[in-house]
Parts: C-alpha cells; sequence; structure tokens
C-alpha cells in the first residue's frame, strides 16, 4: 500500500485510525459527487476528490436493522437471524423486545478491539438490546465490540417528535384502538338489557368483558401510547442519560461526542462508527440550516449532514490524523420514496435508479454511496464501478487493521484494499444476492469474461397506480404477499441499464436462458451455505415486553435528563 506521488508506491507499515460515517435512508441522488447539482454537500464531495468513489456500492438490504446486521458483521443478514419473514416487523420495532443482533457474531469492532483499537460507536444502534431481563445488555454495543457508546440504542422514529405522527405499525394502531373501542362497549351494550329487565345477563360475564377491555387497553396504550417514551431514548455505554430523548439537541449532544472521543484517543489506534440520524424523518435540522436548500426540510438535513461531516473532517486536520484516517462514507440503504408529507417529500432522491427504501432489489433501495479517504494510500479522485457491498467493509478493516477473520463462519464481504489500490481490476463477487427481509427477490451476476452485470428480479412490489415507483398509501412496499412473482424472471443488464427500463427476454436476448441457468445455480450453491439461525423477528422476540423495557427511575414512570451540562458546538 502506498501514496501515488512521482509514481513510487510506498509500504504502509502502520496501522490507520479508522473513521466509518453511516447516513441513515440518504438516497445516492442526494449528492453533488453522485451527479446532484442542485443540492450542497461540499465536505462529501471533498471526501470523494479526495479518495476513492465507488458506483456500484451495494447495501446488503434495503432497511436499516438488517442493512446495519451485514455492514457489521461482514454477512448476509439471514445467516444471522437478523432478517424477517413478516411484513409488519422489517426492524426491530421495540427497545423492549428480545430481538438482536445474536451474542455470536463477532463484528469488525470486536475484530479490531482485540487488536488494540480503542473503538466507539456514537448514535443510532437499532440492532437490540436486552434477552431476559432490562439491563442485560445482550446486545448492546459494548457487547459487541465496542468501549464507548453514545446514542439512540433504537434509532429515530416520527413518533420521538411530538406532532410528526407516527410510523411504527400506523394501520396496525387503528385497528387495535378500535378493537379496544369495541371491546369497552360490548360490556355496555350488555349492561342495557339486563338494566331495562329484558333478558337477564350473567354479571359475572359484563365483568369478565370489563376486564378484558381494560387489560386491552393497558396493553395497547402501554406500548403504542408510550411509543415515544419506550423507544426515543438517549444513551451513554450502558446508562440512560434522556428518556424521552430530546430531540432538538441530539444531533449537537452527538457532533461534541465525536469531537470529544477523537481527541481522546488521538494518540492510538481508533475506530470510530457515526451512525447519523440524518436524514430519517422527522428531519430533526438546526435553525441554521432550515430554508437553506432548494428542497425544503429534507435538503435542509441533507446540508445539515454534510456540514456534520465537515466537522468531522475539520477536527482530522487540525490534529495532524488526517493522512492516518482511513475515512469512509456510505447509507444504510435508499431514499424513502414513501416518506411524504402532504405534496412535501420528506425522503430522498435515488437519482436514476429504480426504486427506494424496503424495495428489495430494485437500485434504488441498495445501491449507496461508497467513498474510501486515505490520503496517503488511496489513490485521490478515482472511481471505481465494480460491484461492491458494504460487507465488503468487514474484511477490509480487518485487513488494514490487522485482524483475523472468524473461521468458523461465512464471511460473505470480500476485502477491497486490492480494489481500492489499484492492484486488482476486478472484485471476487461474482454474485450478489438481494433479498427482501427473508425472502430472495433478485440476484447480481458480475461476468467478468465480458463485463457485464446481469441482474435478475425474480419478485418486485407492485407500485400504486398513481406512482410508478413507490407504494404510496403504505409506509414501504412489502416483501410478500402485494408482490409481482416473475416467470419468467425479470432480467436487466445493470452494466448498460442502470436505471434498470429495458427488461430483456428470451425474445431480444441470446443469452437469457444460459444467464438464468447460471444464476440458478449460484442461488442452488448460496442456499447451501446457509444454516438454520434463531430468528431475531419472530412474533416472540418482537413483541414489547414490560420486564424488558429500558427505564430511568422506576418503572412505568420512566424519566430523566443527565444532559444539561451541554457544551455546544459552534456552528
Amino acid at each position: 500500500m502506498g501514496n501515488f506521488a512521482n509514481g513510487a508506491v510506498v509500504t504502509r507499515n502502520s496501522r490507520p485510525n479508522i473513521v466509518l460515517l453511516m447516513a441513515d435512508n440518504l438516497g445516492v441522488g442526494d449528492l453533488c459527487c453522485y451527479g446532484n447539482t442542485t443540492v450542497s454537500t461540499p465536505h462529501i464531495d471533498r471526501l470523494a476528490s479526495e479518495g476513492v468513489r465507488l458506483t456500484q456500492h451495494l447495501a446488503a438490504a434495503s432497511v436499516c436493522t438488517p442493512s446495519r446486521a451485514a455492514f457489521l458483521t461482514g454477512r448476509y443478514p439471514i445467516r444471522s437471524g437478523m432478517a424477517s419473514d413478516s411484513n409488519l416487523n422489517r426492524v426491530l420495532p421495540w427497545l423492549g423486545g428480545s430481538g438482536g443482533l445474536p451474542t455470536n457474531e463477532t463484528t469488525f469492532a470486536k475484530l479490531l478491539q482485540h487488536r488494540g483499537y480503542r473503538t466507539g460507536l456514537i448514535g443510532k444502534w437499532h440492532l437490540g438490546l436486552n434477552c431476559a431481563t432490562r439491563d442485560d445488555h445482550c446486545s448492546h454495543p459494548l457487547n459487541h465490540g465496542f468501549d464507548y457508546f453514545f446514542g439512540p440504542p433504537q434509532g429515530l422514529l416520527r413518533d420521538c417528535r411530538p406532532g410528526s405522527g407516527s410510523e411504527l405499525h400506523p394501520g396496525l394502531r387503528w385497528k387495535l384502538w378500535l378493537s379496544t373501542a369495541a371491546l369497552a362497549v360490548l360490556p355496555v351494550l350488555l349492561l342495557v338489557p339486563r338494566l331495562a329487565g329484558w333478558f337477564p345477563v350473567p354479571w359475572s360475564i359484563i365483568v369478565l368483558l370489563t376486564l378484558v377491555a381494560v387489560l386491552f387497553f393497558v396493553a395497547w396504550f402501554s406500548s403504542y401510547g408510550f411509543t415515544r417514551r419506550w423507544n426515543c431514548i438517549l444513551m451513554r455505554n450502558h446508562d440512560i442519560v434522556q428518556q424521552p430523548m430530546k430531540e432538538e439537541r441530539v444531533s449537537t449532544l452527538m457532533l461534541r461526542e465525536i469531537l470529544t472521543f477523537i481527541d481522546r484517543y488521538k494518540r492510538a489506534p481508533f475506530l470510530l462508527f457515526v451512525s447519523f440520524l440524518h436524514v430519517h424523518r422527522p428531519l430533526l435540522t438546526k435553525e441554521k440550516f432550515v430554508g437553506h436548500s432548494k428542497y425544503g426540510l429534507y435538503g435542509d438535513n441533507v446540508e445539515e449532514l454534510d456540514w456534520m461531516v465537515g466537522k468531522i473532517l475539520d477536527v482530522l486536520d487540525q490534529e495532524r490524523l488526517t493522512n492516518t484516517t482511513l475515512v469512509y462514507f456510505t447509507s444504510d440503504n435508499g431514499g424513502h420514496l414513501e416518506a411524504q408529507d402532504g405534496t412535501a417529500q420528506l425522503g430522498g432522491w435515488n437519482g436514476i435508479y429504480k426504486g427506494g427504501k424496503g424495495m428489495g432489489g430494485w437500485e434504488g433501495g441498495i445501491r449507496v454511496p461508497g467513498i474510501f479517504r486515505w490520503p496517503t494510500v488511496l489513490e485521490a479522485g478515482k472511481v471505481i464501478t465494480e460491484p461492491t457491498s458494504v460487507m465488503d467493509v468487514y474484511p477490509t478493516l480487518s485487513y488494514v487493521g490487522g485482524g483475523i477473520l472468524p473461521l468458523d463462519r461465512v464471511i460473505d464481504g470480500r476485502n477491497l484494499m486490492p480494489l481500492l489500490e489499484g492492484r486488482v481490476s476486478s472484485l471476487h463477487h461474482e454474485f450478489l444476492f438481494h433479498y427482501c427481509g427473508t425472502y430472495l427477490h433478485a440476484v447480481r451476476w458480475h461476468q467478468r469474461d465480458c463485463d457485464t452485470t446481469w441482474k435478475v428480479h425474480f419478485v418486485t412490489p407492485k407500485f400504486s397506480p398513481e406512482a410508478a415507483g413507490a407504494c404510496y398509501g403504505s409506509d414501504m412496499c412489502p416483501c410478500s404477499g402485494h408482490v409481482t412473482h416473475h416467470d419468467p424472471p425479470l432480467l436487466f443488464d445493470v452494466s448498460r441499464d442502470p436505471s434498470e427500463s429495458q427488461p430483456l427476454s428470451p425474445d431480444n436476448t441470446a443469452l437469457f436462458d444460459s444467464v438464468m441457468r447460471r444464476v440458478e445455480a449460484a442461488i442452488q450453491d448460496h442456499r447451501r451455505s446457509l444454516t438454520p439461525v434463531p430468528p431475531q423477528f419472530s412474533v416472540f422476540h418482537t413483541l414489547w415486553k414490560p420486564w424488558l423495557q429500558p427505564c430511568c427511575g422506576d418503572f412505568p414512570f420512566c424519566g430523566c435528563d443527565k444532559e444539561d451540562d451541554l457544551i455546544p458546538v459552534a456552528p
């Protein structure tokens, strides 16, 4: 490894610091360095101009929990049980649930922690918390290789800001409310004929139905009625510091923690994973940036995200860490097309790519930014069009940090360094499998002998009639049920048709049948490599459980704010 001054390769003989930057629901088309000409993202663009930009970088899932599990482990989420077979719970819905990243999974943080790195996660986790008791923290970041954690263990929901609506099972909430109302009315209806003397209804039945209605209401309200208090909390390591989280302060608090972490560990190799809350609804944005862009609150939030990235790059410059730090920027999945408020778009733009968040195999939901900067090693301004995956970060970090990959499991990622450095022209990703929950929706085949990338869709979502590229009327497209199964499958040449607008068929493509046979054989090989694991999205694991609910104070009267000592970060 080395720099490219005067054409000579300078050998790297020390491990770099590592800063990983992951946005939430950022569309690949939201950034200037990926073709947007109407927003301002100078700091992320600087990363791209000073580093290597990947143009076919792919998330392992189109929603956050499984995508992040794959990122941390280098494995398809179905291998760890972090994929759902239900359309209701595509991500972990409750902090008071028992599902989460299994303790036997080894994250890149744990690999590098064993090699002497100081490891920190600041921001969103959303990979579970407890298993059996309120404070066992079996799935907590500190149990997965991080020395330090600050942020919301669940993430950001619309429910976290009063008046922004709800996104946690919005349809189910109304059904449960109507069911509660019906149960409440039934005892009253039975009481009327008894009091009127029409026919005797036993008091025991009336009391029993009243008790059922009360218990049903308590169960409904204690979960959905308290969503903000139960799910929107802020933690430092194992301690809750805000419950509920004060959403207007969280970005400033996170930035303070980021800068403090870098200053504290600047003399030792460190790994810092910054998991932004931007640009997830409800789009928490400082007043300084409101009205700053041409695209309303969403555009403002993108530009604030870029400002935060700039602050991180500035401190690396000030501490003279730039040349010894590997910086990586990405998003967990594509932009959320269904995120709307009336006519205002509150989700991202996925450029020329079809579809978005939650849409299985369509490019718009899985093609994400991928930028690597390491000034003394990687060539500035280099662009790579090869298919790569966020799962590749795992073996890449193991390689540069001196870690040893686990030998007792399948690692689906590949070490990117030979490709990033230009020592090879192609990565060993012949096939990539695009799941929607536990359902295989599409497969990508990089046929290297003819430099073609084929994409085969077996299942696609049914878009709303009024919107050719989204499932308006619901929060996300489903993975099963209201979907289209294709026989024969849809085939695209995404190396020449990245927008997936020109489906190929046996009539117009002589290679159609041979491509299908090759892909089917790869699917069989892939499925043979899968082993049964406990499903973390089962009904039992995803139910809210009062005995697992994190609580600052006495349950159920939870609440605290231990962040009054806020030190502002200058804009």
